[in-house]
């Protein structure tokens, strides 16, 4: 690969195939580590040192901020400072000592973002407990798999889910009741999409203590701790749990090598796994965000804010806010309501904003659309604007200094949109359409910067320059403590040592997780060689930069014997304007594709109105056929456009009116399409769209 002002360098030659493995590329590193990768300093050993040393640096900075709700309204921002948040966490951590969770024992935490969830992930760290955070979104069906795999001994829960958790303790084993209830409930709620033969597991193994509570992250009524008793386990408000600890009491030595989080992947098949994360890739990972934003951007300080709406059970947002932590910026909670997500923002005027590419879609159209409302004139003078400011960012010149003037007379109303403070977007968890990406460049007033991370590679392993355009529609180069390559997939035509280079992408460096918990077998699938396989397809640029192409696992064989990269082949449909979502199906027993879409609701309506179909019920319209016919043409024209092969293309299409969510099982909590469910869920449907592309056409 010939590099054109690359901005990675080459440390190590690529190999050929041989007779048991494929073909790898060169090994690369980002130019900002071409000596060496990020190390933690000797004197580092835990994150619980960050949080300590900023609150001795900034005892009266805001720290953590939330709004409470009355009866009628909701407050501004109210906020905890460093030196509350310490002196609770302090506590906190002296009362489950006082429990009797000690060092290395398992905590679990539940609940949607919040100054406790924070409080309680510091006082983990200062007694050296391994914290297991879990999702908001799932829920019951895997408790005692969960409860089993993870021991939890003690966990806290937010305030109201705790009468769902009582209401299942009486389905939990005589071990369960003897754990900590909050974490085996936290975990209970947190698994609900989980399949139920994941109960099968050996209660047996769970830890037996009877220092075991349940603690909200609020109050707790008499009846629910009567609940709770009856069940053999306590159950404590916050306030009542923090009488229990005091500010005078000695922490444990803590090490680099202590593990810092398990933290389960909820995963697209099969049982959710255990990554286990160790102090120092956790604190190598922060370290490395900072010193890539000192180069290229700027870095945190004191005067930001953090916006934190992202699940703090995943790993990307409980990297950046311990980032903001480090650099002893301040951090405002959400509601957790997504209706008043913007109002949020507007209070808090947020400086970094961290996002998926869901939210980014949102917030794109909502300006597109109240650029289309705005009139002729004005939305022409908003084109000339944004075609003069990227043909200058096109040029090189970074953001501020490409458009300055339109900056202020044209974009400053979609930078007051997300409070008019942000000058950092950062994007994750899935690929950022290019024409939002670009959008969001040219209009937020803001540096935005495109990542790739995994749980296993502790959040981001790839990201952006920001300044840098030409990185536009990639992930970047390797984080600091990373070493990338390519390994060829010969079945899939990926070859890592062409002139275009693209194959599986392979991982080394100091922020990898340390393995499954209690899989190895696991393990051993993905670490080999030291190399951690991510099952991500990528292609080198001639800049440097990775883009992700494909999903390796993703393949299958038609019955001709043609092979199909499914993935590859829903993100080219997905370009096709009238649909926000589509699962293409096919099998070896088939010659051709079939998908269920989600199309875009207004794009659908409008169509019906220009050919006098009702508008309605947009489920009837959905099952028209003649709307049906309309969308799988677009959607056939937009695979012509990037040169989909015939058999990729599509035969018949289901519309489904409403968006595939968790709570039918049809994707994970990072939006990605969980198959085998799909197929369960759809499967009359995909059998009535072969007979009909057999039969008769739509």
């Amino acid at each position: 690969m010939r590099m054109e002002e690359a901005y990675i360098v080459k440390v190590e030659e690529g190999r050929e195939a041989s007779h048991d493995k494929p073909s790898a590329g060169p090994v690369y590193r980002c130019i900002y580590a071409k000596d060496s990768l990020l190390h933690l300093p000797p004197h580092l050993d835990s994150p619980w040192q960050f949080f300590r040393d900023s609150a001795s640096k900034y005892p009266s900075k805001a720290m953590l901020g939330r709004r409470q709700k009355s009866e009628s309204e909701v407050d501004p921002y109210k906020w905890l400072t460093y030196q509350e948040a310490y002196e609770t966490a302090i506590r906190i951590g002296s009362a489950m000592s006082s429990r009797g969770v000690n060092p290395g024992d398992h905590c679990g935490i539940y609940g949607i973002n919040c100054p406790e969830w924070i409080i309680t992930m510091e006082a983990c760290n200062s007694h050296s407990v391994t914290y297991v955070p879990l999702y908001d979104t799932l829920g019951p069906n895997a408790v005692e798999f969960i409860i089993n795999h993870a021991q939890v001994s003690i966990a806290f829960v937010q305030e109201n889910k705790i009468p769902s958790i009582l209401s299942c303790l009486g389905q939990c084993s005589s071990n369960l009741k003897s754990m900590s209830n909050d974490s085996t409930f936290f975990q209970f709620l947190s698994f609900c999409y989980i399949k139920a033969n994941f109960l099968l597991f050996n209660a047996n193994q769970l830890l037996q203590s009877n220092n075991v509570a349940i603690v909200s992250f609020g109050n707790v009524l008499t009846a629910q701790k009567k609940v709770a008793e009856e069940h053999g386990t306590s159950c404590f408000s916050w306030e009542e749990f923090l009488q229990l600890g005091n500010l005078d009491c000695d922490l444990p030595p803590k090490k680099k090598t202590d593990i810092c989080t398990i933290m389960y992947t909820s995963g697209t098949t099969g049982e959710p796994k255990g990554v286990i994360i160790k102090n120092e890739a956790f604190m190598a990972e922060v370290l490395s965000i900072d010193q890539i934003l000192h180069l290229t951007d700027k870095a945190a300080s004191e005067d930001d804010v953090y916006f934190s709406f992202l699940p703090l059970a995943h790993v990307y947002d409980q990297i950046m806010e311990t980032y903001c932590i480090y650099r002893g910026a301040s951090i405002g909670f959400w509601q957790g309501d997504v209706r008043y997500l913007m109002e949020d923002v507007q209070v808090l005027k947020p400086t970094i904003f961290c996002g998926v590419p869901r939210v980014f879609d949102r917030v794109y159209a909502g300006i597109n659309s109240k650029i289309s409302s705005g009139g002729a004139l004005r939305s022409a003078l908003f084109q000339y604007a944004y075609n003069y400011k990227l043909g200058y960012l096109e040029k090189g010149l970074p953001q501020d200094k490409a458009a300055p003037f339109f900056d202020r007379l044209v974009f400053d109303k979609i930078k007051q949109g997300l409070g008019g403070r942000v000058r950092l977007l950062l994007s994750g968890a899935a690929p950022l359409p290019r024409h939002i990406e670009e959008f969001l460049r040219i209009t937020s007033g803001a540096t935005l910067a495109q990542g790739y991370g995994l749980t296993e590679s502790c959040g981001g392993c790839f990201t952006a320059l920001g300044n840098v355009f030409s990185m536009m529609g990639t992930v970047g180069v390797p984080m600091t403590t990373i070493e990338a390559r390519l390994e060829s997939v010969p079945e899939m035509g990926y070859d890592a040592l062409s002139s275009e280079p693209r194959g599986e992408i392979c991982l080394r460096g100091t922020t990898l997780f340390s393995g499954y918990h209690k899989r190895e077998d696991l393990t051993e699938e993905v670490m080999v060689d030291g190399w951690f396989h991510t099952g991500d397809i990528g292609e080198w640029q001639p800049n440097g930069a990775m883009k992700i192409i494909d999903r390796k696992k993703n393949i299958f064989k038609l019955s001709q014997g043609e092979y199909v990269s499914v993935e590859n082949i829903e993100n080219k449909y997905l370009r096709c304007p009238l649909i926000t979502s589509i699962w293409v199906y096919g099998n070896s027993f088939e010659s051709f594709l079939v998908a269920v879409v989600v199309p875009d609701r207004k794009a659908l309506e409008d169509w019906a109105v220009k050919h006098n179909s009702s508008t309605d019920d947009f489920k009837s319209l959905c099952e028209n056929l003649k709307a049906r016919k309309y969308i799988l043409d677009e959607l056939n024209s937009t695979g012509q456009k990037h040169q989909l092969r015939g058999f990729e293309m599509l035969k018949a299409i289901h519309l489904e009116p409403a968006p595939f969510d968790m709570e039918r099982d049809l994707i994970t909590p990072t939006f990605k399409l969980k198959r085998p469910q799909l197929l369960k869920y759809y499967k009359d449907c995909i059998e009535e769209l072969y007979k009909e592309a057999k039969g008769t056409k739509v």
